[in-house]
């Protein structure tokens, strides 16, 4: 089962996907967002697909597909979460999670395309597992106890601008990470209970060229370590995204040259999908 969004930006309908057909979610939800997650909503709409309740959505294939979760609380970084990645960047990996932050509207759908920000000269692609929050989260027990709280996995593009990130920042990152469409996000939101997040493989590709390839068991920080960290300094809200780090063989390793305008990037996660951006300049 796969929730979407599909439509204009801003017009995007909920939907869900079940057995290769796509279903429409509006007697159910005004749209997939933090309030449909923590009403039970993924328990509500297994058994209105059970009943026969759903009517097909006509059309369904040649509409826009917008990401796939509506207006995130919050967009919750992990840096460095990759052992390979973090030597790459030139750091020892790091003995606590590494928390950094991205605006809302950042995110945006997994076709869009990227806008280069006046000036950028080094934007980056990173492949990410998504995780999306179903219901609140504080002061957490237990690793254990934390993924209870998840509602579901997405393939997320922590898209960068390296010199905003290093050179321009003062010692933060986030100036390199919050400009405009600089997190694609889907096409789904795949159930909790329909994955294993410690055993994805993720890849990304520039130009039709090999990039990143690795898989999520090689993480520093497990999901479920990772969210009840985060638990301790901050309350987690349904809907609120945490993209849990990269792996090795994205630009800033020096390997590969960073991104231009009329690049494309594909990246993906197996069970979860795949993503396809061209950068463009923005428009200013």
């Amino acid at each position: 089962m796969e929730f979407l969004r599909l439509g204009e930006p801003g017009a995007e309908r909920p939907a869900v996907r079940h057995d290769g057909r796509t279903h429409r979610l509006d007697s159910l939800t005004a749209d997939i967002d933090g309030a449909f997650l923590a009403d039970d909503g993924i328990a509500r709409t297994r058994a209105a697909l059970a009943a026969g309740e759903l009517p097909l959505l006509d059309g369904a294939e040649g509409l826009r597909v917008g990401a796939p979760i509506a207006r995130p609380p919050a967009v919750l970084c992990i840096g460095q979460n990759y052992a390979a990645h973090a030597a790459e960047s030139g750091d020892a990996p790091p003995t606590i999670p590494i928390l950094f932050h991205k605006h809302p509207n950042t995110v945006v759908g997994p076709f869009d395309d990227v806008f280069i920000p006046p000036g950028a000269e080094k934007v980056d692609w990173e492949v990410e597992l998504g995780v999306v929050i179903g219901t609140r989260a504080r002061y957490l027990s237990s690793p254990e106890e934390a993924l209870a709280h998840i509602a579901g996995y997405v393939v997320s593009h922590d898209v960068s601008e390296r010199a905003f990130q290093v050179e321009h920042s003062g010692g933060q990152w986030s100036k390199g990470k919050n400009a405009e469409t600089f997190n694609p996000l889907g096409p789904a939101l795949v159930p909790a209970d329909e994955v294993d997040p410690q055993a994805l493989r993720l890849w990304s590709r520039v130009n039709g060229e090999p990039r990143q390839d690795s898989s999520t068991s090689d993480m520093i920080f497990t999901v479920a370590e990772i969210v009840h960290h985060l638990s301790q300094y901050l309350v987690l809200e349904p809907g609120d995204l945490i993209n849990t780090g990269t792996p090795q063989g994205v630009a800033f390793s020096g390997r590969f040259p960073y991104l231009r305008a009329g690049d494309v990037v594909e990246i993906g996660i197996d069970g979860l999908g795949e993503q396809r951006q061209r950068l463009v300049d923005a428009v200013v």
